[in-house]
């Protein structure tokens, strides 16, 4: 279940967990759709068996460092709310003294602020929201089973006002939807009042296999003639930057900057892991 990523880019964690494989929020850009990933049926999500009692057996014998959730699958997807497995999981991390990093779309993370807050007090603890647009009605279109944006901020707030560290992953940035500046502008800013100390952004969307398919299957239902657009402007490119990529990140380092918003990875990773703990010299 846990997996060494030495000196990860990705928050600087130490091992990634997914207890979960599949995910029912409904995004229609979802990368982890596509065929490499090997999840036939991606919207049933899937639990881990006896998941909780592996990661017990293992944290008795991994080095203490930082967890990372939710790359494949959110953590507070709505199993959750019945199988509490990402809530066990937190409880075994804050008993073993292990740090963590949670990325998701859900408010539900709420419900374990207890957990976090106890993580918080002696290890390093990063919690990011997934954000493609301030616009609730258009984030429904999206991400059709996720939280609204609006209370993806008001999580982040309540986060923040308990001192743990938290801000944006501001991707994917869909070509001709969400690339325009003032929704880039807008989440810098709902950010930066919501408490979030850093924005990490891609802005570009991947599209392969099936995950393509998908994405395509509500274009047609939601943005009439966009398909052709996307077939016209990117053919078959996996990798698919808006045409105005420049000027979105140009514009996106300018306003970070001007509130002091973290947003290279090496910066970030820095920023939440500064505080010094004590070893752990026994994890039994």
């Amino acid at each position: 279940m846990l997996f060494n990523t030495k000196s990860s880019e990705w928050f600087g964690t130490d091992y990634t967990m997914n207890i979960y494989r599949g995910c029912n929020l409904g995004c229609i850009y979802c990368d982890s759709r596509s065929e490499c990933y090997r999840i036939k049926h991606f919207d049933e999500v899937e639990t881990k068996e006896s998941c909780i009692v592996t990661l017990k057996n293992e944290l008795t014998h991994k080095k203490s460092g930082v967890i990372g959730f939710g790359s494949m699958s959110d953590p507070y997807n709505h199993l959750e709310k019945r199988l509490q497995l990402t809530r066990q999981a937190l409880t075994l991390i804050e008993q073993y003294r292990f740090g963590a990093v949670l990325c998701t779309k859900s408010q539900f993370v709420l419900r374990d602020l207890d957990l976090l807050m106890q993580i918080n007090a002696h290890s390093s603890l990063l919690v990011g929201f997934s954000i493609t647009t301030c616009d609730d009605k258009l984030g429904k279109q999206l991400e059709r089973h996720a939280s609204l944006t609006s209370q993806r901020f008001a999580s982040m707030k309540s986060l923040a006002d308990q001192g743990i560290y938290t801000g944006t992953l501001l991707m994917p940035v869909l070509p001709f939807i969400t690339d325009n500046r003032d929704n880039i502008i807008q989440i810098i800013h709902e950010t930066h009042a919501h408490g979030g100390k850093f924005i990490f952004p891609w802005f570009a969307l991947t599209l392969r296999d099936k995950q393509k398919d998908y994405f395509y299957h509500w274009l047609v239902k939601l943005f009439p003639n966009m398909k052709s657009l996307y077939n016209q402007t990117f053919q078959n490119n996996y990798v698919c930057y808006p045409p105005n990529y420049t000027l979105l990140q140009s514009t996106f380092i300018k306003e970070c900057n001007k509130l002091g918003i973290k947003y290279q990875m090496a910066d970030i990773i820095a920023d939440y892991k500064h505080k010094q703990y004590t070893p752990q010299l026994n994890l039994f």
